[in-house]
This record gives C-alpha cells, sequence and structure tokens, in this order.
C-alpha cells in the first residue's frame, strides 16, 4: 500500500507495514490528515467498536528476533514476532518469561497470533505476576513510533540505565494510544526445574483469601495464589528440594485445612489453564477483569454472587475474573473500590467502555496523550491499563 494510503483512501483501509521506516511515513501520513489508526498486533483479543473510517494498521509483518544473550538473561525482538516464537527461543534455553502472559484465544474464543507487541502495548501478565510482577516490570526498552510518525527510542538491554524519563514503562499497558511499538527488549529468568500446587477443596472465598494472606507473608516464595468454585490454590516452584521444603511448611502452616498435593505434571496444566481462564471459555457470559484490593475481594464477590454468572480469584484475590450479563454499571457497582474491565462481551452485544477516570487522572493522561499524538489518531477511544 502506497505511503499516501491515509491521505488519500476514501474507505477504510488496512496497513500492513513491513519496515519500521514504512511504518513511520504511513503514521506521519495518516497524522498531516488527522485519519485515525486503529492499531491491532496479532488479531487475539477482542477490539472495542473502532472510530468510523479508521484505518486499521496491523505490525505482524515487523517480526523477527534482534539479539537473545542467554548469559544476559536478555531479548530484544520486533513487535510483530509471535509469542509463540519467543517462548519456544528460552525455553531452549531453561528460560522463560517471569511474567507467565495469558493466551487470550482460549477465552475470546479468536484466532490470530500473539505477538510480542500485543503483549508489551496490553502489559499482559499472568498468575506468577504476585510474585514476578508484571510485564512492564521485565521491560528493559523499546522503540516506537508516536503519533506524528517519530521513530524513539528509549532503554536499554540491562535494569539499570541512565535514559532519562522511562518510556518503556509508560508504553507497557498504553494499548496503542501513545505510540506504536516496533521492538522491545525484555529481561528474562530461568525457568523453574519443579512445581507443585496445594489445593484446598470445599472452601469458601472468605477462607481462600485467609490461606492466601498466609502463605504470601512467608518466606516461601509462592508463585501462584487462585481460586474458582470452591477450590483454593497455592503454587510453588524453585529446585526440587526447594519444593519439597516449601510444601512441608505450607502444609503444616495451614493443617488446619485439608490439603491436597498436585503433582508436577498436573500443577503445570491447571496453572495453564487458570493463566488462560478456561474456566469460562466456554460461557457465553460477558467476561470482566476486576482489580481490587485482596482483602476486598470476598465482598466483592458477594456482591457479583447478587447479579448471577460465576466468578474467580487470582493474584492472591488481587483480580477477580467475572462471568455474568449483568450490566455495565451494576458490574462496576458491585466493584466498589476495585477498577472493572471488561475483556468479552456477550454474544450480539458491543464491549462496554472503560470505566471512566478521575478528573485529575483524566486531565493527566489527556496532557500525555497530546504530548505523544497531538492529532489524535491512535487507537481514539481506547485507554491505557
Amino acid at each position: 500500500m502506497p505511503e499516501s494510503a491515509c491521505a488519500s483512501a476514501p474507505t477504510p483501509a488496512t496497513l500492513a507495514p513491513q519496515t519500521e521506516a514504512e511504518l513511520s511515513a504511513q503514521v506521519a501520513q495518516c497524522h498531516a490528515s488527522a485519519r485515525a489508526l486503529e492499531i491491532a498486533g496479532g488479531g487475539t483479543r477482542t477490539r472495542r467498536a473502532a472510530v468510523p473510517a479508521a484505518t486499521q494498521l496491523t505490525t505482524s509483518a515487523i517480526s523477527g528476533v534482534v539479539a537473545y544473550e542467554p548469559g544476559e538473561l536478555t531479548l530484544i525482538a520486533r513487535a510483530g514476532t509471535p509469542l509463540d516464537q519467543i517462548e519456544q527461543l528460552l525455553a531452549a534455553q531453561g528460560q522463560a518469561l517471569a511474567f507467565e502472559p495469558m493466551d487470550h484465544r482460549v477465552l475470546l474464543g479468536s484466532n490470530g497470533t500473539p505477538t510480542l507487541g500485543g503483549m508489551v502495548a496490553a502489559n499482559i501478565s499472568g498468575p506468577r505476576r504476585l510474585q514476578a510482577g508484571a510485564c512492564r516490570d521485565h521491560l528493559l526498552g523499546v522503540r516506537f513510533v508516536d503519533g506524528r510518525g517519530r521513530v524513539i527510542k528509549n532503554g536499554g538491554r540491562v535494569m539499570k540505565n541512565v535514559t532519562g524519563m522511562d518510556l518503556a514503562k509508560l508504553m507497557c499497558g498504553a494499548n496503542g494510544t501513545l505510540g506504536i511499538l516496533t521492538e522491545v527488549a525484555l529481561k528474562a529468568l530461568p525457568m523453574a526445574e519443579s512445581q507443585q500446587t496445594l489445593a484446598f477443596a470445599g472452601v469458601t472465598p472468605d477462607a481462600a483469601v485467609g490461606i492466601f494472606s498466609a502463605a504470601l507473608a512467608t518466606p516461601f516464595e509462592v508463585s501462584g495464589a487462585a481460586f474458582h468454585d470452591g477450590t483454593a490454590w497455592l503454587r510453588i516452584e524453585g529446585l526440587t528440594r526447594q519444593v519439597a521444603y516449601r510444601r512441608e511448611r505450607l502444609s503444616a502452616l495451614l493443617r488446619d485445612h485439608a490439603i491436597e498435593i498436585v503433582d508436577e505434571t498436573a500443577s503445570r496444566q491447571l496453572w495453564r489453564d487458570l493463566r488462560d481462564v478456561r474456566h469460562f471459555a466456554g460461557s457465553d457470559a460477558a467476561v470482566w477483569r476486576i482489580h481490587v484490593k485482596p482483602t476486598d475481594a470476598p465482598a466483592v464477590l458477594k456482591a457479583l454472587d447478587m447479579l448471577g454468572g460465576q466468578a474467580s480469584l487470582d493474584w492472591g484475590g488481587g483480580l477477580i475474573w467475572y462471568a455474568g450479563n449483568a450490566a455495565a454499571a451494576a458490574v462496576r457497582q458491585a466493584a466498589g473500590a476495585g477498577v472493572a474491565v471488561p475483556v468479552r462481551p456477550a454474544p450480539g452485544t458491543d464491549l462496554p467502555p472503560h470505566p471512566p477516570q478521575a478528573p485529575g487522572v483524566a486531565a493527566l493522561t489527556a496532557a500525555i496523550r497530546r504530548t505523544f499524538d497531538p492529532a489524535g489518531i491512535l487507537n481514539p477511544g481506547q485507554m491505557g491499563s
């Protein structure tokens, strides 16, 4: 497609730049004509209703590993690189992305290919977030094209650098509203040698949060704490001897509860399913992510139960997954002080909007977006996380 496509096309088009330079030229043309761009990576997540006449732009062709240094635990790859390719490359060296990004295709029933840029743009982080941190905590640097078409580089290949404002952290979770990622540098970590899971069946949400609070207050490095359908799970990972010791100590600490030990093979499958929210994959209900203070989780679950549907916990109670067809206003009222974000709409409906921001936050967000995208062409209507 010619670089002037945004300026001349009378109907919505699809742009698929092959290089960063081509992307830069296309965005500059769209900036000049104030033509909105709907940014997509591999097309695996549900999109919000596009702005009328928006031009779709995919970065999937800007792909490939630039550098991987296993000894330094660093990886640099272009934004369109399939996430499966990255994970296989790391696994061959006994390494992994510690923040355990979910695969949305399971929950959303979508096609496409998860990409590295899409993961970073949405700050996708799985169950291990409570121990290892989120995607943005492992991001070393980025290259991106802003709303004017300028190519900007920020960060480096080490966790400590003096490159000025940490734009990489700002871009991670901005959902393409500040710029279009073209390259990212990430820190990898060694893959755990062994893992086991402690399962607590027949517990209430209050009891589950109590179990989580007790376990996470110990030095035994719990790497997963989730609850669904009356069962709570605690995951422990590390060297085989470490896992055995931690299991014994946690079992002794929580001896007032009946405990079942889930072996390694079953444990790995269990946490893949929890990561991808497979338990809500077959439902026709709308799905929400609700971020709460862990101690507030039981009260929020009770409020959600009054609306119908089902809910589960992750991140030790800090993340609630809710599947139900209650109105958006009712879900947000049930969330209380938490933040409820729609992930999957009910069949035949549109994805509800993000919750409104507080006036001060909204003003700051608008000012930042004007700085990076003065014409407001990058994913208008979308919000960062």
